[in-house]
This record gives structure tokens, sequence and C-alpha cells, in this order.
């Protein structure tokens, strides 16, 4: 009755039912034009358009994430594609797309970025930095992690970008006050490079002009005789390759511990974010994810993963050194400590004594951080649960305060100023202008992150994340442990060429679908996912604060390769601990829970369907 594959028409060829053009079943399946379309008309009829409409939004899934890989437009403006290409090739309309580009995770982040801006307006950030490096002490190790510390902590509330672009220049003051600004010790080995060609070819001392390295002043007293020994020069080679190290591990440290630190709240970098509103998206019913429940699992691995990058970026660089670690500090490196402490310290003073409004950003910010953390803590009840259930989110909690910063006052009121009443009407400044967030606040990745929505969007509405899902048979028997490692480690690779959010945008689906086929939590795929992200630590390219801190001119792409390989590694096993250990009682990640399940049975509903189209024909999918 039905025809075989052949290249010629048969005799009994039966055309495909009217409700499908039998060339467009052809072409949309990628079977052979004569193959017969063997199913129910009344199903067929809603089937194929159901695959076209994946079709389409697959493709501007795969232009969006082309344009944000090559940055062919800016990432903003690709985020806004879906508002014009979901409505036009019909996926999903206007009033389904554009809600999207402002949910309460939305909200969520922008109270985090106006609540920094204000901190960033009355330089609270440098003062909390200067005294914990007061605290720390100046010895190379304990600087570099002073300046993870406080690097990972402003960003766990700022931008990356943000906390690397403001510690670099402390840190720059700090390395020049240790090493000086004239290189007395350069002219010497030049005066000398004819007799000692391998130093010249090592190039060790060879650094930007406008970080110039100073001797100490021994080398100066050295520095004005004429005849210099091998064994000062070799000495002064050694001090100088010292030096050079330190101040690439400095540099280095500071991006790697705002990508790290940026992982330790919802709010302190964007993907975190897009996991919260994918999960929305996909798990209506999932409220597991909130922010104290993120800041109990998360903390704790950025803590543990900072202190073993600071281990190797300081047994690397020279901070620790393991050989001779009793060995007494020269005179040169004690004057050199004492006046790097002094520099801090002038620094510190330079601020003049604690403002008021310093005073009040600080009390709000506290404020910030503990309202977000006890709404919802799932371990004892939160103060949410004074309200009706679901009317309180973490959005709410943030705006709440950030509100508050446009109209408390910035000096300290006086209470004899409402009872004297000839006292002038003078205008108060608050904490924070609304002209001052306009400029601070990075709106463009706002609209980033309400594209990833959007397309999380079209993703459920078109059917294409169930067709994903399809696709993944082959991935099935894989062991849940070894998944997790296998994703963070392509993920980690993957945003090392391309922008994290992006990364997390085209993965998290994936990801969803993938945890659905072995049914493992989707929580115990997508976290790994999005903390991987953030795990980009072998290019400039990678992420805005490697970039920064290359720029200086200190540091090499095999600098940040070879250290960042090895963190990259380190990072992938302790996330992998992690998940396996107090995350899973943080989650319940042991556990199939309802609110997948549920997502699971709608998903397997549409499969029949689909697969009742030809299943040779669609296996060529």
């Amino acid at each position: 009755m039905y025809p075989q594959r052949g290249g010629s028409r048969p005799a009994e060829y039966r055309p495909a039912p009217p409700c499908i053009p039998a060339c467009v079943t052809a072409i949309v399946l990628g079977a052979d034009p004569w193959v017969t379309v063997v199913c129910d008309t009344r199903r067929t009829g809603d089937v194929l358009p159901q695959l076209i409409q994946e079709g389409r939004c697959l493709y501007v899934i795969l232009l969006m994430a082309l344009y944000w890989c090559t940055e062919a437009l800016p990432l903003a403006v690709t985020a806004l594609l879906p508002i014009v290409l979901f409505p036009f090739l019909g996926i999903l309309p206007s009033n389904k797309v554009c809600p999207q580009y402002f949910l309460d995770t939305n909200f969520l982040f922008l109270s985090g970025l106006i609540m920094a801006s204000a901190i960033e307006e009355w330089n609270l950030h440098r003062r909390i930095a200067l005294r914990v490096l007061m605290c720390v002490g100046v010895q190379p190790a304990r600087l570099i992690l002073g300046m993870m510390l406080t690097t990972s902590f402003l960003s766990m509330w700022l931008s990356n970008t943000a906390s690397t672009a403001m510690m670099l220049p402390i840190a720059n003051a700090i390395l020049k006050s240790l090493f000086g600004e004239k290189d007395t010790s350069k002219d010497m080995i030049r005066e000398n490079e004819e007799t000692q060609a391998p130093l010249q070819q090592n190039k060790l001392y060879t650094v930007p002009t406008e970080m110039q390295f100073l001797a100490s002043t021994e080398d100066k007293d050295l520095a004005e005789e004429k005849e210099i020994t091998s064994d000062t020069l070799s000495d002064l080679k050694k001090e100088e390759e010292y030096k050079t190290n330190i101040w690439k591990g400095f540099l280095i440290s500071i991006p790697y511990a705002a990508s790290i630190g940026g992982t330790a709240t919802l709010t302190g970098t964007a993907p975190n974010l897009i996991l919260l509103g994918q999960l929305k998206s996909y798990f209506p019913e999932c409220d597991v994810v909130n922010f104290g429940s993120w800041f109990m699992f998360a903390f704790p691995l950025m803590l543990i993963f900072l202190l073993m990058g600071w281990l190797w970026i300081s047994i690397l660089y020279g901070g620790i050194d393991l050989r001779g670690w009793r060995t007494k500090k020269s005179n040169v490196r004690v004057d050199a400590e004492a006046r790097a402490r002094e520099v801090i310290k002038e620094d510190y003073q330079k601020l003049g004594p604690t403002k008021f409004a310093e005073q009040a950003i600080f009390f709000l910010f506290c404020m910030f951080a503990i309202m977000l953390f006890s709404r919802d803590p799932k371990f004892i009840p939160g103060w949410a649960s004074l309200f009706a259930p679901g009317f309180v989110s973490d959005a709410v909690t943030g705006i709440t305060i950030v509100i508050i910063l446009f109209f408390f006052p910035s000096q300290k009121p006086s209470l004899r100023w409402w009872f004297d009443f000839k006292a002038p009407n003078t205008e108060t400044q608050p904490l924070l202008t609304w002209r001052k967030a306009q400029e601070t606040v990075p709106w463009n990745i706002i609209l980033l992150l309400g594209g990833g929505f959007a397309m999380a969007k079209g993703c459920e509405e078109s059917g294409l994340s169930v067709w994903i899902g399809g696709r993944l048979h082959p991935l099935e028997g894989v062991p849940p442990p070894v998944a997790v490692i296998l994703i963070t480690i392509v993920i980690a690779l993957f945003t090392e060429f391309a922008s994290n959010t992006a990364t997390i945008i085209i993965f998290l689906p994936v990801l969803a679908e993938l945890a659905i086929r072995l049914k493992v939590n989707p929580l115990y795929l997508m976290i790994p996912g999005t903390i991987g992200c953030s795990y980009a630590f072998m290019l400039p390219v990678s992420t805005p604060p490697n970039s920064i801190a290359f720029s200086s001119g200190h540091l090499m792409v095999k600098d940040m390769v070879r250290t960042g390989l090895l963190m990259n590694l380190m990072g992938v096993l302790l996330l992998s601990l992690a998940m396996n250990t107090w995350a899973k009682s943080i989650f319940q990640l042991g556990t199939f829970p309802a609110w997948a399940n549920i997502h699971a049975e709608n998903a397997t509903s549409l499969l029949p369907a689909v697969e009742n189209v030809t299943l040779s024909a669609l296996n060529k999918i």
C-alpha cells in the first residue's frame, strides 16, 4: 500500500494528506521528497506547524548566539532581537515577549546596581578596601590575600568589572611604594648588556615605562660605581625577577577574585540571575532558589576556591617561597614593606573621618543584605511568611531599600531646624540622585538579562526545549556526577571565548531538558553550568576584569594561560565537590522534585504526536 524509498515516483504513490504539503513535510523533516507521511490527518495538521515553529525559534537562537559570540552587534542590541523576530516569525506575540525584559529578577539586579552606585558615590568601597589592607599586612603574600578578599567581597555586591577597576589603582599605588618609580637597577644592567648577553635575552627586567621599578638605597650606592661585579648583576637580576613576578601576581589576582566573588550572591553576576529567571519560566513551582539559599551554597564554595587560588598564585609568583621561607628578609624588602604600609595609611587618612553619608549607606547596605538573606532562608521561617505567600519576592526587598537612597539626606539632619522659624530653607542633597544613577548603572545588562529571559520563553512556548530533550538520548546513560564535571568543563571552556551571559542563556535550556532525561533534579545540572560560566581565567578576552588587568601592560597571554589553567581545573573539582555534598541538603538534590515532574509530563505528552510524523525522517533532524 505504501511506497518504498526510491529515486522515481512509484506507481501506487499516495500523496500526503491535504492538510500538509508533501514538499514542505520533506523539507522540514530532512527526508526524501518521495517519502509518504504516515500519520493521522487530524493530528498531523497540528504537529507540522509545531515543527516549523521550533525551527524558527532555533534559527533565532542560533542567530543571537552568533552575534553574541562575534559581537557583530552590541550585546544589548542583540538581546533586543526577540522583540522583532519572535512576533514576525509567529513564535510569540509581542505582549508575551516584551514583559520578559522587566521581570522581578531584572528589578532585583537593578536594585543591586543602584546600591553599588551609592557605595561608589561616597567612596565607601575604597575605605573598606584600604582598611582591609591595613589589617592583613604588607608582605607580598598577605597583600595578595588582602587584595583577593577585598575584591571578592566587593564583587559580591558590585559588578565584577567595577570591583576590578576600583582595586587596580590601589594595587598600583602599593606596588609603586614597594618598588619605587625610578629604575636604577635597570640602568645598571643596560650598562653591562654587552657582557651580560644571557640577561638581555631573558628580558626579565623589562616592564612598561609608566610602572618602572625603583631599586633600594643600597642599589643607588652601587649605581654610582663604574665597575659592577658579576655577583652584583646576578643579585640585581634575581631582585628584578622577583619584583616582576610579584607585580604579575598582584595584577592577576584581582580579576580572578572578582570572578570568584561574583558567584557568592544572586546579584553578584548576571548568569546567577539568568538561572533564577529561567527557573521561574521553565519550572514555575520551583521556589528553592532565593538569595538566602544561594548564599548558603555559594559563599562557602567561594571562600574555599579563593583560598586555593591565593595559594596557587602566591606560590607561582613568589609571594610564598616554599624553599626559603625560613630565611631572613633583607633590609631592602623590610624598607619597601615599610613604605607600602605608609602609603596605605596615607591613602586611608586622605579619606578623612567617616562621613554621615558613608555611615548611612553602610547601614542601608547591611539592611539590604540582611533582609534579602532572611526573607525566606528555608531552614527557618523568614519575614516574608508574615505576608501572603508569593507576594513578596527578593525584588520587592531590594527596591524597598534602594528607594530610601533617593530621599535619605546625605548630611546629618538637625532637630533645631524644625523649631527655628528663621532658619533658611535649603535643599538637602540625598544619598543618591537619579542623575547619578542614570550615569553609573549599566542599563545594557538589564536588556541583556531580558533577552535571555525572552529566549527562554520562546524555547518553552515553541516546543524547542522539548525537541532538544528528544535529541539527548545518547546522554541518558551518563552518571549524574560525571555529567556535572563534563558540563562544567564544556561551559568553562566555551565561556573563555564568549560572553558569560550569552553562554548561560544558550546552555540553560539544554541542561534543563538533559536533567529531565536523566531523571535528576534540574538544579543538579543547571547550577554547575551557571557557576561554571564565571570560571573563565585563561584568556584576556574571557571576561572584562581579565581585559582590564591585561591592559596594564605587565601581563602576557602565557601568564594568564599558565595561571588560569589550574584555576579552571580547581574550579571544576571544587564545584563538583560542592554539588555532591552540602548543595544536596540545601536544594534537595537527592530527589526528583514534583515541580520538575510536572514539566516532564507536559514535555512527554508532546513527543508522541511528533514521533508519529515518519520516525525515519525525524531521525535525520
